[in-house]
């Protein structure tokens, strides 16, 4: 069956055509597909009756099941995990802030680039999501909670430059005029360094937010924690980054998760320091949310206010992430993994 959910809007309108069916038929099940954001075929109330039938039939409407929403009792973010229609599991995360409501959403089931810290790598990766999957995590979740969303980030489980294709695809649909309209500016992808894809993507100057997971300032305890960096060195990464910023003009964000005892040392600070400086990259510190499966630990409060202050003082724009949905299995991949575990 055709994945419905995935075809642009001339995609749709050819296939139609070629269905004999109207032009214009085309453009009402794309607004109820993607702006009206309707469950399945019948709810299609000014399509007839048999032609919903046909469509049924003849189409596969991606619609994600909830199977399980938790809710924080501190900050009200709301973590889903997510049956597809193979049974597989994802996980979502809804997020309210002032600026408006965010999504973070995967992009594979589980993940293979085995980074040591995150539970979304522990099983491996069983399959990459469709541009529908993707787009349905914004969709149900927007549909049940009955609110717009208006900033995207692909940061949860799987590596998004290991889907690229999907990836563009879904990108290409969440930004498009008839659907959600949302901007180009309002999306972040994360990757943990494929630097060949980075290229790729600078190419296509989507105008997106490019976040890289660093987590490590050397070659050698980068691939300690990053199996990805013995295929990628630092520089090539840092090569790619430059590549991004001159090709679309946006700033590069680091992702540093903060392992008390293996990354928040003053000479790591000092290292973090160069490699910002050289692609005006903005770093985002992440203290690491421990898994029962590693041993790492977050470091004080006091030491990571430390690092942060060492970085500011050289000049480099510097955050702390807010913290969100620490009662209900904040990193990703804890969410899925109790279930899978469960069973």
């Amino acid at each position: 069956m055709v994945d419905i959910k995935s075809l642009t809007p001339e995609e749709l309108k050819n296939e139609f055509i070629n269905k004999g069916y109207k032009p214009f038929r085309a453009s009402q099940v794309y607004d109820w597909m993607h702006v009206k954001l309707v469950r399945s075929f019948d709810e299609m109330t000014n399509i007839p009756v048999d032609m919903r039938a046909e469509l049924s039939r003849e189409y596969d409407l991606t619609s994600l099941k909830i199977v399980k929403e938790q809710i924080s009792k501190e900050d009200g973010t709301r973590k889903f995990l997510f049956e597809l229609c193979d049974g597989n599991l994802v996980e979502s995360v809804f997020m309210r802030y002032k600026h408006g409501n965010s999504v973070c959403i995967s992009s594979q089931v589980g993940c293979r680039m085995g980074c040591r810290f995150c539970a979304s790598t522990l099983d491996g990766c069983v399959r990459s999501l469709k541009p529908s999957e993707m787009l349905d995590q914004i969709y149900a979740i927007s549909h049940h909670v009955g609110e717009r969303i208006s900033n995207i980030v692909v940061m949860g489980m799987g590596e998004p430059l290991d889907n690229y294709d999907s990836l563009l695809r879904f990108i290409e649909l969440i930004t498009n005029s008839s659907g959600l309209n949302i901007s180009t500016r309002n999306i972040t992808v994360s990757t943990c360094g494929l630097a060949d894809k980075i290229k790729e993507l600078a190419a296509h100057k989507l105008g997106i937010t490019l976040a890289l997971s660093l987590h490590a300032t050397t070659d050698k305890k980068r691939q300690e924690l990053m199996p990805i960096a013995k295929v990628y060195s630092i520089e090539e990464l840092m090569d790619a980054c430059a590549y991004y910023f001159e090709m679309t003009g946006r700033r590069i964000s680091f992702e540093y998760s903060l392992v008390a005892g293996v990354n928040d040392t003053m000479e790591d600070a000092a290292g973090l320091t160069g490699l910002a400086k050289r692609v005006s990259a903005h770093v985002n510190l992440i203290p690491v949310n421990p898994i029962n499966e590693r041993d790492f630990k977050r470091g004080t409060r006091e030491a990571i206010l430390a690092f942060k202050n060492k970085l500011e003082k050289n000049g480099i724009n510097v955050t702390i992430r807010r913290e969100m949905g620490q009662d209900i299995d904040g990193a990703c991949g804890q969410l899925r993994r109790r279930k899978l575990t469960e069973e």
